[in-house]
């Protein structure tokens, strides 16, 4: 994988919202659902979610630039051989400076290991998913320090950084005790045009003049797919129109949230001379002051 800096096109000495400012960006450019079809393009979408996943974590991004984990997050070889060895490998052999339970391991080596029980400990992971697939639940492949590989549920409506404890899947215990559990904290990556404020989504859809004036049914994209949607007769910017059900399922309440769609009226590109000749013309006897009625003179 490419360094992360270079997929995003910033610095290393970028700031958080510098990184965040850039995947936007290249989100936005190569986002599948604006861009179907193009094995190439998700593909460049795939790289960005991966860099802003490893940067946009303090930990993570510290860690690599020490070179203590590659572009993937994956530990380097030397290093994740020595944490996976620490403490439990022969006297002398290992660095057991990473290891909480080193003086109780030291001490049943030489004694042979009788009469020591302990957990073993809890192991932390990280996974990164779409926001999408946060909002609607997916399955990750999830390998871990013990070699083994399992998959995991993303339940719906996951938030980002929420933490999921898998029991008996961290180190094993000592003695006979249990394993510890691996925690896996969930980071989200931002959409593009998406945003989540609890279990609803809002979303900024622009409309054409002639949408706005004579009203129209336009397609909006949802978590599931596009839906059509009536825009009313008149519409201005700043209606809002609500989408039952159409937001983020909350399993312990049994609930599902809302989509708000805010419309926006935007002009062309390029007005034409007729258009600008009759707001003119109709400007001479339809005034109405608005900055007036919003109360800001």
């Amino acid at each position: 994988m490419r360094d992360p800096y270079q997929i995003l096109g910033v610095g290393r000495s970028a700031s958080a919202e510098d990184i965040k400012q850039a995947y936007r960006r290249l989100a936005k450019q190569y986002h599948p659902d604006l861009n179907p079809g193009r094995a190439d393009i998700e593909l460049k979408f795939k790289e960005a979610n991966g860099a802003y996943s490893l940067l946009s974590d303090p930990d993570k991004r510290a860690r690599y630039d020490r070179g203590e984990i590659d572009a993937s997050g994956a530990e380097r070889p030397d290093r994740s051989f020595r944490r996976a060895y620490a403490g439990a490998g022969r006297s002398g052999d290992f660095d057991y400076e990473d290891d909480p339970f080193a003086d109780i391991f030291g001490a049943a080596r030489k004694r042979g290991g009788s009469g020591v029980k302990a957990r073993g400990s809890d192991v932390a992971y990280s996974v990164t998913v779409p926001f999408t697939e946060a909002c609607l639940g997916a399955k990750r492949r999830l390998s871990l320090s013990t070699g083994k590989s399992i998959d995991i549920n993303i339940p719906p409506g996951t938030q980002d950084q929420q933490k999921l404890r898998l029991k008996g899947q961290g180190l094993a215990g000592l003695g006979g005790a249990g394993a510890g559990d691996a925690i896996v904290e969930v980071h989200v990556t931002p959409h593009p045009y998406f945003v989540r404020r609890e279990d609803d989504i809002h979303l900024d859809v622009p409309i054409t003049l002639q949408e706005a004036l004579l009203g129209a049914t336009i397609k909006v994209p949802t978590l599931d797919g596009a839906v059509q949607v009536k825009v009313p007769k008149p519409a201005n910017s700043g209606t809002t129109l609500r989408l039952k059900g159409k937001g983020v399922a909350n399993p312990e309440r049994g609930t599902q949230g809302d989509q708000y769609v805010k419309l926006t009226v935007v002009l062309p590109d390029r007005t034409d001379a007729e258009l600008q000749a009759f707001i003119e013309k109709w400007g001479k006897t339809h005034e109405y002051d608005v900055r007036r009625k919003a109360g800001l003179i």
